[in-house]
């Protein structure tokens, strides 16, 4: 296991939300902390720590206004922490080379590899074209519906007709160097892991895989190495006293390091 940091950026601001409260419409979110620091100041301090990998995702819509001042802190901490980071949030064939020129180590997408809630493997083909296999992570970030696990698209606003599944994690593996996957409905909430989840991930573990979702605790760690057969790396956000949270930063690193 190792730690994945996490920028989420939402209307200019660094934030931590929760995530199924997220939508378009007027630009709104149940916010859990608003940072008083740009995300140039996170890609630094994690910089310092030596993190790579972690996430930096614009949580506004293209048609935003305030998408260009979120994009731009976005760029900024790319800047701060050249080729360690990765970037998504309305990643497609055409603003792709933006983000990885910036800095980006990879780019995340997810919705524009959809269409009407199918994946669509000539977009994913084309955009593998410009990023490459090597710099592509895929974001399969789902909620639960009738007991299984269905991706979302479009800030996780949109259900789509795939289900999470070993035979779907094998096909995509084949266009993506990892995967994040956010445990939606408990994200931003501290209150636990989804096992159903973890344990599936976990099972099929053929390339790296983050999950963020949950994490409150160094119990819900325990249980996230225990369950993903430790072979997880994990996001924490609001738990974590570097966004307002009640867990110690050090002592986190140290836990998962161990």
């Amino acid at each position: 296991m190792e730690f994945r940091p996490c920028i989420d950026i939402h209307n200019g601001k660094v934030k931590q939300i929760v995530g199924g409260s997220l939508r378009d419409e007027g630009d709104q979110a149940k916010t859990n902390y608003v940072s008083e620091q740009d995300a140039a100041f996170y890609a630094r301090f994690y910089r310092r720590h030596q993190l790579r990998g972690g996430h930096v995702i614009l949580l506004n819509a293209k048609d935003s206004p305030y998408y260009e001042e979120t994009k731009e802190q976005a760029l900024s901490a790319l800047r701060a922490y050249p080729g360690a980071l990765q970037a998504g949030g309305g990643i497609t064939p055409e603003n792709a080379a933006d983000f990885l020129d910036a800095g980006a180590g990879h780019v995340v997408v997810t919705s524009w590899v959809f269409r009407d809630g199918i994946l669509d493997y000539d977009h994913l083909e084309q955009l593998c074209d410009v990023t490459g296999k090597d710099r592509l992570v895929l974001d399969l970030s789902c909620r639960k519906r009738d007991g299984s696990y269905y991706i979302v698209t479009d800030r996780w606003q949109r259900f789509t007709a795939e289900r999470i599944s070993e035979p779907l994690l094998d096909r995509l593996a084949g266009y993506a160097d990892e995967f994040l996957i956010h445990a939606v409905d408990v994200e931003g909430k501290a209150s636990g892991i989804e096992r159903g989840l973890v344990e599936i991930l976990g099972g099929w573990g053929k390339i790296p895989v983050t999950y963020a979702g949950g994490v409150g605790s160094f119990e819900h760690l325990r249980q996230l190495r225990e369950w993903g057969q430790d072979r997880l790396n994990v996001t924490i956000g609001s738990a974590l006293d570097l966004f307002g949270g009640s867990m110690k930063f050090e002592e986190m690193l140290r836990f998962i390091s161990r």
